[in-house]
């Protein structure tokens, strides 16, 4: 991934100004002088092109290079995600602007000859045209242009807060994984007849390759699972081999309906990777999208609020394979001592605990030699009596006068459904509700599930609840972005401000950053995308695109009015000039993206809305940028008949 997302557009762009403004000077010279340039004038020429736009080149690919600094703060899985694509992304920044700024004019010197005139493609003709009379249109009316603008700035801005989010776009592993619960009490041979059950109904899908179930799993600290809990991995096959118009959705949707029917199982279907990550990310027994977690001390009123809490969370559309974590439901043979009982018998409680110990446990009656090892003989009840509780009561115990008393009438006996596993985190006690969702994006359903919760279910004094599992790290990021963004924002204005040495201008190229903001959300929409982690390292990684073209456009209409220009004629004359650098650098930082953007490898999910926001922000700041640019620097400069830098 990291290697994925350097955009090779973005590398050369600061070679792509150096290069055309050195062609184009060269062309002037030649067509001026009418003969071919000596060695000498051509070297200082190049030398002179490469001075001219050393400051914006190099402004913008350092602006370029800051905007992805903050990405470097990022904590968490976003942070061990997208921190290696940072450094590599600044590294190759860094060594493609010492290039740009060293070889690139060397090279320039070398192989670039004048040539006879200066043609431009009979393409770029026709778009300078159109552009030079959209230019002349969209500076005499200011108002409308910054007001059409700001307008559509404000549709993205409404649109972004009706989109969807999610914390990362889920991958397509090409295997479906489902976890089914059962019974506490079940025995293995059920379990693995009930495995094989839900075998046979993946098997009966026509995408299905193979099938394996794997239940229980050793106890170690990690993942301890019992015989109750299995989980079942169909293997599917290439996509070109589905159904014709049926995909993965349709797929899960059917399955889940299937096993809906199977008695006795409760299933949630996920991927085997989303599955070991979502434990190794929430714990031990939460594998399903978003887990709402209940904290309190009673086992009992635990149940009850959390079977509150799943029938509340059904009621919501998108919820699927809701379950609560089963914490009884496992068989209890329980024996308390009578103790006003045993006192009439004279007998010791410890006698009668020592009695049930041996026929339950085991106790160490000898010690058996072989050779040199000694080995412990534990005799005990088998199995099948150690569980009935009939049994039990007949065992006998001694009284100090010789008598043999029935355990049971020295105890109550019974059997009862006890607890099956105590969760804690946290120092608590707390139980778990799993959902996962469907056909809906994570963030709006648990706010619009736990609005509802909030008004239909009251926990008891001493309770808490906490809503985990990929919503919680969206609010992890969301809150971290909410910092990184504004950092972003400061670090790049400071630089446009260095660079201009005028807060007005710096203002006006820090505009083309809501304009990009603009394609980016447009972009994500059309190709209905929700807004995720991925998307929001795009818009960061897009701010310093977007000022690229400004500050190149900017400091050439600068330079003009230095030579002596008038502002009207200096900001018509820089911005037609400039027209193709500015395509140029904006094409091939598109391009760069184009096959992220369109990928459909492994992994291709996660990195392609941080490419489509910076295809769809380039867009717009470059087409923004060209028109709406010059209008405002001829709105805001207009008193001032001269800019020192």
């Amino acid at each position: 991934m990291s290697l994925g997302a350097i955009d090779f557009g973005l590398i050369v762009d600061g070679a792509v100004i150096i290069v055309e403004n050195t062609v184009r000077r060269l062309a002037e010279r030649r067509h001026t002088a009418g003969h071919a340039l000596p060695p000498d004038e051509r070297m200082t020429i190049v030398k002179q092109a490469a001075v001219e736009v050393l400051k914006p080149a190099l402004f913008g690919m350092v602006i370029i290079i800051a905007a992805y600094i903050p990405i470097l703060t990022l904590s968490g899985i976003e942070g061990k995600m997208f921190r290696p694509m940072a450094f590599t992304v600044i590294l190759a920044l860094c060594g493609a602007l010492v290039l740009s700024l060293t070889l690139i004019p060397a090279l320039c010197a070398l192989f670039l000859r004048e040539p006879k005139e200066e043609r431009e493609h009979p393409v770029l003709v026709k778009v300078s045209a159109a552009y030079a009379r959209a230019l002349d249109r969209v500076t005499h009316h200011p108002l409308l242009t910054v007001g059409s603008a700001a307008g559509l700035f404000g549709v993205a801005a409404v649109l972004f807060l009706f989109m969807g989010t999610e914390f990362l776009p889920e991958l397509d592993e090409g295997a479906i994984a489902v976890n089914h619960m059962r019974l506490k009490s079940v025995s293995l041979t059920e379990a693995v007849r009930q495995a094989a059950m839900v075998e046979n109904t993946l098997k009966e899908f026509p995408e299905v390759m193979t099938t394996v179930s794997r239940i229980g799993r050793p106890e170690i600290a990690t993942d301890p699972m019992g015989p109750d809990m299995a989980d079942t991995y169909a293997i599917l096959k290439p996509h070109d081999e589905w159904r014709p118009g049926f995909d993965r959705d349709d797929l899960v949707r059917e399955l889940s309906e299937r096993l809906e029917r199977l008695p006795g199982v409760v299933s949630s279907i996920s991927q085997p990777i989303k599955f070991r990550m979502m434990e190794l990310i929430e714990g031990v027994g939460v594998r399903s999208d978003v887990g709402i977690k209940i904290f309190g001390d009673d086992l009992n009123t635990l149940l009850r609020e959390a079977n509150e809490v799943a029938r509340v969370v059904r009621s919501v559309p998108g919820a699927a394979d809701v379950k609560v974590q089963q914490l009884t439901g496992l068989p209890v043979l329980e024996i308390a001592v009578d103790r006003r009982a045993v006192a009439r018998y004279g007998i010791n409680v410890a006698d009668v605990q020592q009695v049930v110990q041996t026929a339950i446990a085991g106790s160490e009656a000898t010690t058996v030699l072989e050779g040199f090892m000694r080995f412990g003989l534990v005799v005990r009840f088998p199995p099948e009596v150690r569980s009935d509780a009939a049994a039990i009561g007949n065992l006998l115990v001694s009284a100090p006068n010789g008598e043999r008393v029935p355990l049971r009438q020295l105890a109550r006996i019974t059997s009862r459904e006890g607890p099956a596993e105590v969760s804690r985190e946290n120092a608590q006690r707390r139980i778990t509700v799993e959902v996962n969702v469907r056909d809906r994006d994570i963030g709006s359903f648990v706010e619009e599930a736990r609005d509802l919760v909030e008004q239909q279910v009251q926990l008891p004094a001493g309770y808490t609840m906490n809503w985990g599992g990929m919503y919680e790290h969206l609010e992890s990021g969301r809150r971290r972005l909410m910092i990184v963004v504004p950092i972003t924002f400061a670090i790049i204005f400071l630089l446009l401000f260095t660079t201009f040495n005028s807060l007005i201008q710096a203002a006006l190229v820090f505009t083309g950053i809501p304009f990009a903001i603009t394609g980016g959300v447009f972009a994500l929409f059309l190709r209905g995308m929700y807004f995720s982690m991925s998307a929001g390292i795009g818009f960061i990684a897009l701010f310093g695109v977007a000022v690229l073209n400004g500050v190149v456009m900017v400091s050439f209409i600068n330079q003009l009015r230095e030579a002596g220009q008038p502002i009207e004629a200096a900001i018509r004359e820089g911005a037609l000039t400039r027209l193709r650098p500015v395509l140029m650098t904006a094409l091939v930082a598109s391009l760069g993206f184009v096959p992220m953007a369109l990928s459909t490898s492994t992994g291709a999910e996660v990195q392609r809305p941080l490419a489509t926001v910076v295809i769809g922000g380039l867009i717009t700041s470059t087409a923004l940028t060209l028109l709406v640019l010059p209008t405002l620097y001829r709105w805001f400069e207009r008193e001032t008949p001269e800019v020192e830098l």
